[in-house]
């Protein structure tokens, strides 16, 4: 039975609504006009045709290691065309000793944070030496796992605070990983112990095949903060200026001990999902064109073109250097020694016990039979 007061119970309009509380941060539109002045980061001209060489870089990247997967020399590949801005511009934002942590489609921000484009190709290939990182190499490799390294994340920035470091955590998230319990359990320790951690969630409109209409009934991913108690923020996911300055901004945040920021990055992938998608049976041909005309890559071509720091020659010679990059790697990994199930197991614990001491033995005298 209803209560007398059930009338001033209004329930129909307490989850909606709330989509213009949370800011929306752009510097270039489309075109490549700026339309936020007072956002617009202060950067050099250096600095302003390094980030758009990154963009150039990884554009060409993802095109060339499509091809190697429909060749077969590399294995499934998560394509990154059209994210550019939210994962190369978010990790240009980071200072020396920061952690980076990524997906499986967040190949090319790691190759920009240090890893070797070797190194990446020997991850696609499933070789255990794809993962065995320097130790100055601050990231974590990339996780499979939808939402699986929230929580590694953010631990490395609680270890980071403990220890007094001057350094934040960036972690790459696709809009899926705001549906996994990891998601939530990592901003809600977060936000208690107000560690250096940034939080970029890549909305690019599907987890997989599903719209994001169908993953959560909230109106934005960036409001999913306020349960944390931490600042969420949105952003043109498509605008690099607007992914740098905002980047910038939650690292200066975090560094100044006020703890962690979500950013909701608001992009598309021009490709499918991976590979092994096909994108023609859940989206139509005029949303990809509609996303198509936001490319971060045109509109740093016309603010740089205006400002005389950027032409196709300065183009074409990225794309030349990236392509031999590639070239290189793909023949650095054909001499990669042949993986054995005796490494297999010798990687499974620090330190192994008895059973599986005696399958090392067992495969060791069988892979030396083979051998001779």
């Amino acid at each position: 039975m209803a209560t007398k007061n059930a009338t001033k119970l209004k329930f129909d309009n307490l989850v909606k609504g709330y989509k213009d509380a949370f800011p929306f941060y752009q510097v270039l539109d489309p075109s490549g006009k700026v339309v936020d002045r007072g956002l617009e980061p202060n950067m050099s001209d250096e600095q302003l045709t390094e980030l758009m060489r990154r963009l150039v870089w990884a554009r060409t990247y993802d095109r060339r290691v499509t091809l190697l997967n429909r060749q077969g020399a590399l294995g499934n590949y998560a394509p990154g065309g059209g994210q550019e801005a939210s994962q190369v511009a978010s990790q240009y934002a980071l200072g020396e000793g920061d952690f980076f942590a990524g997906t499986y489609r967040d190949l090319v921000p790691l190759i920009m944070h240090g890893l070797p484009v070797e190194k990446a190709f020997l991850w696609y290939k499933g070789h255990m030496d794809g993962n065995n990182y320097p130790e100055d190499l601050h990231a974590y490799s990339p996780q499979v796992i939808v939402g699986g390294h929230i929580t590694h994340a953010m631990g490395v920035a609680l270890g980071m605070k403990k220890r007094n470091k001057k350094n934040v955590v960036l972690s790459l998230n696709g809009d899926g990983a705001t549906s996994q319990g990891d998601f939530y359990e990592g901003i809600n320790f977060a936000g208690v112990y107000e560690v250096p951690y940034i939080a970029v969630v890549q909305n690019n409109g599907y987890g997989i095949s599903v719209p994001v209409e169908q993953q959560t009934q909230a109106e934005t991913l960036a409001q999913k903060a306020v349960a944390a108690g931490i600042p969420g923020i949105q952003v043109d996911g498509m605008d690099p200026l607007a992914m740098y300055a905002v980047v910038s901004y939650a690292r200066e945040h975090a560094l100044a001990g006020k703890g962690p920021v979500l950013i909701e990055a608001l992009t598309y992938r021009f490709g499918p999902h991976t590979m092994s998608d096909d994108p023609t049976r859940y989206r139509s041909e005029e949303e990809l064109t509609d996303w198509e005309r936001k490319d971060p890559l045109h509109r740093m071509r016309k603010y740089l073109g205006d400002k005389g720091l950027w032409n196709e020659e300065k183009e074409n010679e990225v794309v030349e250097a990236c392509t031999e990059e590639i070239k290189q790697a793909v023949a650095a990994i054909g001499q990669a020694d042949k993986q054995k199930i005796s490494d297999f197991l010798k990687n499974m614990y620090e330190v192994s016990p008895q059973n599986i001491q005696e399958q090392i033995a067992e495969y060791e005298a069988k892979e030396m039979t083979d051998h001779e």
